[in-house]
């Protein structure tokens, strides 16, 4: 079983990956807060001393934890998404890890949905729909709307630099909207849903991920006849499948 550190595992995605990864691979969690069902290194991301001896001996170190972007302030986003991530990218490079897969977020190019016909998809007003639409890809320019999409842009950038400088498989995954019912909520988050199943998929690929693969970018939603990001990349390099899709739960 390969052996496989989580930061942040007590939230939605870590927790969604233990249930449904927990019998295949040797899980680690390291939370500020102890975590019950999974051997568990209590201690912080912004303290380095801390966390880098939990880093030994791990083959792939998934990085999840971060302060959310709704109820932090800047100052919390800049300690934990900045701070914290460079700190996780650092341990890894330090204790060997050959491969970091990083928690970004579609916020990275949310601010496109200021403009048509992204802006209708958000707001799930799709009778204003053109019969089809472009999307939005690995290659589409970052265009952050909040500090906390600005900080993940600085994680998926350590991601770059820590491929190219020092050979770890860096893998970022721009997850979508998953919430704690795993079902979608209103129409207008149709666009960007990313059930339970599908984000520990993910996960899943990207530990098993071709040693070839060095570093790479992918939008992590479900099968949403709405969407707006391009799963294409992520099918073609990992073999990422989703099975759910919003418009089941209408």
């Amino acid at each position: 079983m390969k052996k496989v550190l989580v930061t942040g595992m007590s939230g939605k995605i870590g927790r969604a990956a233990l249930k449904r990864l927990g019998h295949k691979y040797d899980f680690t969690a390291l939370n500020r807060n102890p975590m019950e069902g999974v051997r568990c290194v209590a201690a912080d991301i912004t303290d380095f001393e801390s966390i880098r001896p939990s880093f030994e001996g791990q083959e792939t170190v998934v990085h999840l934890a971060a302060a959310l972007s709704e109820g932090e302030n800047a100052r919390d986003i800049i300690d934990r998404n900045v701070l914290g991530t460079y700190n996780v990218f650092e341990a890894a490079r330090q204790a060997g890890v050959k491969r970091v897969i990083f928690a970004s977020s579609g916020s990275v190019i949310l601010g496109y949905t200021q403009e048509s016909p992204w802006r209708e998809l958000e707001n799930g007003e799709y009778d204003k729909l053109p019969p089809s639409w472009p999307m939005l890809t690995h290659e589409t320019p970052h265009r952050p709307n909040s500090i906390y999409g600005c900080s993940k842009i600085w994680g998926e950038a350590l991601a770059r630099h820590y491929s190219d400088a020092y050979g770890i498989s860096a893998l970022c995954v721009r997850f979508g909207w998953i919430p704690e019912t795993d079902r979608p909520g209103p129409s207008r988050t149709f666009a960007v849903w990313c059930s339970h199943d599908d984000a520990a998929q993910m996960i899943e690929r990207c530990i098993e991920a071709g040693e070839d693969v060095r570093f790479d970018v992918f939008y992590a939603v479900s099968d949403n006849r709405y969407g707006y990001r391009d799963l294409g990349r992520a099918k073609e390099v990992i073999g990422f499948e989703p099975r759910s899709r919003a418009e089941d739960y209408r």
